[in-house]
């Protein structure tokens, strides 16, 4: 059991196949359920694969907090973009935890350790069929390894990082944050693919859904905002990044989710295809089904997986991952006559087109799945809480659906967010919406800073069976 006298410190981590990052909450055990864990410190590692890797840490109060004993009255000393070099220049995961572990124990303006951590939450992207969160032991940890197939690129460097927890961290709790768990809710007409049922079930082959952790975030915050019972809540969720994904939340609960058996399906992504014709990737290449140089002993990738994973996308189309280069670029064609701009820079508009288009076509689907009945579409994720370009045109095309969105698309009110507020409304004005005609119900659009690290925190202060 928990002391009442001093906090009790979670550390949530979110492993990528080439970054890590690090929050640390500080929280109080005695009012743990009722008051919401404080952000003390955020770190990271990004570019493992590809050096020299950057390493970040940055303390998040202005102050110690009090609860908090040290034997120094030191500033908080922040970390920005130290490149790392490892053996070779390379550094692993394992390598990323220790560095953050070496950083935290010399850090005198907070005076703790890796020692003083009781909970490690980590974020799991394919978790099969658990339903919730687990505490990793030897059981749990083989059935996540045996799901490694399914999500190579996430799964396998996150039961890395699980097994330096292990190493060092021994007395520390480590608990499994599932990013399929939330999805668990989809009814069999959706999850289930049309193929063979006992070839299906032999191989676990179905929808699973991801960005789960985020889902649930957005559909707690969202139902707080609008004051409306958790049950009672219906939206279209859109958690855009690098990784991008949509779905539908009926009665609190997910309905849908663009994403399939694995990451790759729906929305394109960065690097990822999305959907696409099953059959085109044997077109591409004749080696679809040999070994890719990325794969290793004990991760296997095709060069199918490869190519539609790490070499499709917007990236594939432009040349560049960073989505807000493709928005500018996008934005000066269109103030240009587009028979004076190159085929290379029409490449930016084609890869936003694409995007646009596929988002509105499951925002669509979506809406006749939840029969009309939505109480907002939810932007969030980097580049849906980012770029009001994009929340602009998305929410102009689906006009017709009932939305209306602020004509700055809510770029002011986004940047005014305060750090105490997830959620915020950028619905337009809808009278303005259906010129004349009879008034349509007002459909909010809102944008919501979600953030999965601290779901999976505030999640375990809430489950008894830890404490």
């Amino acid at each position: 059991m928990s002391s009442d006298k001093k906090p009790t410190y979670i550390l949530s981590i979110n492993t990528g196949s080439s970054s890590v990052k690090f929050s640390l909450f500080s929280v109080d055990p005695k009012n743990r359920t009722s008051t919401p864990p404080t952000l003390i410190l955020e770190s990271s590692v990004s570019k493992i694969t590809s050096p020299p890797a950057i390493f970040k840490y940055t303390h998040k109060l202005d102050r110690k907090p009090s609860s908090i004993s040290t034997s120094s009255d030191h500033p908080p000393e922040d970390i920005k973009d130290k490149k790392l070099d490892g053996k070779d220049g390379k550094i692993s995961h394992d390598d990323a935890f220790q560095i953050f572990l070496d950083q935290l124990s010399k850090d005198s303006a907070l005076g703790i350790s890796g020692n003083n951590i009781k909970f490690t939450c980590h974020r799991i992207v394919h978790g099969g069929d658990f339903p919730k969160a687990v505490t990793i032991d030897d059981k749990t940890y083989q059935y996540i390894d045996q799901l490694t197939d399914l999500a190579p690129l996430h799964n396998k460097p996150a039961l890395a990082i699980v097994e330096s927890c292990f190493k060092r961290l021994p007395k520390t709790h480590n608990i499994a944050y599932f990013d399929t768990a939330f999805h668990i809710t989809m009814p069999d007409h959706i999850k289930m693919y049309p193929i063979n049922l006992e070839q299906a079930a032999k191989r676990k082959i179905r929808k699973y859904g991801f960005h789960g952790i985020s889902y649930g975030f957005i559909t707690r915050s969202v139902a707080e905002y609008l004051g409306k019972p958790l049950e009672e809540l219906n939206i279209i969720a859109l958690h855009l990044g690098s990784g991008a994904s949509a779905c539908a939340i009926k009665n609190g609960k997910s309905y849908d989710n663009s994403m399939g058996l694995t990451p790759l399906e729906g929305l394109p992504g960065a690097t990822r295809s999305g959907t696409v014709d099953p059959s085109m990737v044997f077109h591409y290449t004749s080696n679809a089904g040999i070994l890719s140089q990325s794969s290793t002993s004990d991760m296997h990738i095709s060069k199918a997986e490869e190519i539609l994973n790490k070499q499709s996308g917007w990236s594939a189309i432009t040349g560049t991952s960073d989505f807000s280069t493709i928005i500018d670029r996008s934005s000066a064609i269109k103030n240009q006559d587009t028979s004076s701009t190159s085929p290379e820079d029409q490449k930016y508009k084609l890869a936003l087109d694409i995007f646009i288009d596929r988002v509105i076509g499951f925002i669509g689907s979506y809406y006749v799945k939840l029969g009309g009945d939505v109480d907002a579409l939810v932007f969030a994720g980097g580049i849906g809480e980012k770029s009001a370009v994009l929340r602009k045109m998305v929410v102009e095309k689906v006009a017709v659906l009932g939305f209306k969105i602020a004509d700055d698309g809510g770029e002011k009110v986004v940047e005014g967010m305060g750090p105490d507020k997830s959620t915020v409304d950028i619905t337009g004005d809808h009278d303005s919406l259906w010129k004349g005609q009879e008034s349509k119900e007002s459909r909010k659009v809102l944008v919501c800073r979600t953030d999965e690290q601290f779901e999976m925190a505030r999640n375990c202060t809430q489950e008894d069976g830890l404490w």
